[in-house]
């Protein structure tokens, strides 16, 4: 699973994409509406591929995700147009809703299996930390490529990347065998996606973790302006790529301790707020090392949430519930990117990371609070 989370992040095409669209002749309304159609495409299909993971077997999707995002990246590649440009992200937006919730779900299943469950928060966090290194590397390896042979090259190196990713997938152990819901003799999508939503209606452990998950993973969207964070205090243009580079390998490493240090989030996540905050008001270079270690913390959050989501619910609905807080996730997103558009007409770059850093120490404080029902409910047994 290593592998197919460094695999699919390995995209020579993502530190350039938005350049190819603009030498193609788009203005910027025309790119605008391609990343509308992106997302709209993730918001539709993310609940309904989950469902599919709790019906389907598992490694089928995953071995199909990968390879929607290549044909839309390879449409690319030979088509360059605005038409081409729109069905390649509905591809990718396709590709990412079966990947989202379906690795989770095969991965605490199988763990489980073994007896292994207690590794799963080290397993995803260090996947996470390898997509964000693969990451790094495409972007190292993107000028040299484009120089050499264009874009076409590097939307062969991109497709080629992706269907390695799918070849790795059919690796993948999927030992599970779906259960018939109750009554019928095959669960339906229907009863499928009726059994998430009665599991986070009447289990509050996996209401709250769900919850918990969405915003933590959510509010992280607000890393898509840590370049106009870098750029605000970086003393030269050469500096921009190192601030924007230490921030990402800070979120690896954050990635890489997953599984470690203590079993509370709520300390952690809120030292982790004051480090954001602290470091964006800062209005210095030096100020990126905190934030760097901000979203190290998230990093290691959001394994540490995942796990506890995945330990409270069961297996039949585990995807489902899984896209359900996925969505409940692209809804804080966009949130966060309109909150920025309104506050960028009053406020400066460094505050509004500060902004930030509030929904995480609310987060915190609700873990706080969590731990401390924990106890009592504990004290009383």
């Amino acid at each position: 699973m290593y592998a197919y989370a460094g695999l699919e992040d390995l995209v020579l095409l993502y530190p350039v994409y938005a350049v190819l669209f603009a030498d193609t002749g788009l203005d910027a309304a025309e790119i605008s509406s391609l990343f509308v159609i992106w997302s709209l495409a993730g918001f539709v299909l993310e609940v309904p591929s989950g469902v599919l993971a709790d019906l389907l077997p598992r490694r089928t999707l995953l071995v199909l995700a990968p390879l929607l995002n290549g044909a839309g990246f390879a449409l690319w590649t030979v088509a360059p147009s605005y038409p081409a440009f729109a069905a390649g992200f509905v591809l990718w937006g396709a590709g990412e809703a079966l990947r989202s919730g379906t690795y989770q779900a095969l991965a605490w299943t199988e763990l489980d299996r073994l007896g292994a469950a207690d590794g799963y928060e080290r397993l995803v966090g260090r996947g996470r930390a390898l997509g964000l290194t693969a990451q790094l590397l495409a972007a190292a390896l993107a000028g040299p490529v484009l120089a050499a042979g264009g874009y076409r090259a590097l939307g062969l190196a991109s497709t080629a990347a992706l269907v390695l990713c799918a070849c790795v997938a059919l690796t993948l152990p999927d030992s599970r065998a779906p259960a018939p819901d109750e009554g019928e003799e095959e669960p339906g999508f229907r009863a499928v996606l009726r059994g998430g939503l009665r599991e986070l209606r009447r289990t509050p452990g996996a209401r709250r973790a769900a919850l918990f998950w969405a915003v933590v993973t959510g509010v992280t969207a607000l890393d898509e302006y840590v370049p106009l964070l870098a750029d605000a205090v970086a003393p030269g243009p050469a500096a921009l790529p190192l601030l924007v580079g230490l921030v990402t390998a800070g979120a690896a490493v954050g990635g890489w301790l997953a599984g470690r240090g203590p079993r509370r989030a709520g300390g952690v996540l809120a030292a982790g707020a004051a480090c954001l905050a602290g470091g964006a008001l800062s209005g210095h270079p030096a100020g990126l090392v905190p934030v760097a270690v901000a979203y190290g913390v998230f990093e290691w959050t959001m394994a540490r949430a995942d796990a506890r989501l995945q330990a409270a619910v069961s297996d039949r609905s585990r995807a489902t519930v899984t896209s359900l807080a996925g969505f409940g996730s692209e809804v804080v997103a966009v949130l966060v990117f309109a909150g920025y558009a309104l506050g960028s007409q009053v406020a400066g770059t460094g505050l509004l990371f500060a902004a930030g850093a509030v929904p995480y120490l609310l987060m915190s404080l609700s873990d706080f609070r969590e731990w401390r029902r924990r106890g009592r409910r504990t004290l009383k047994e």
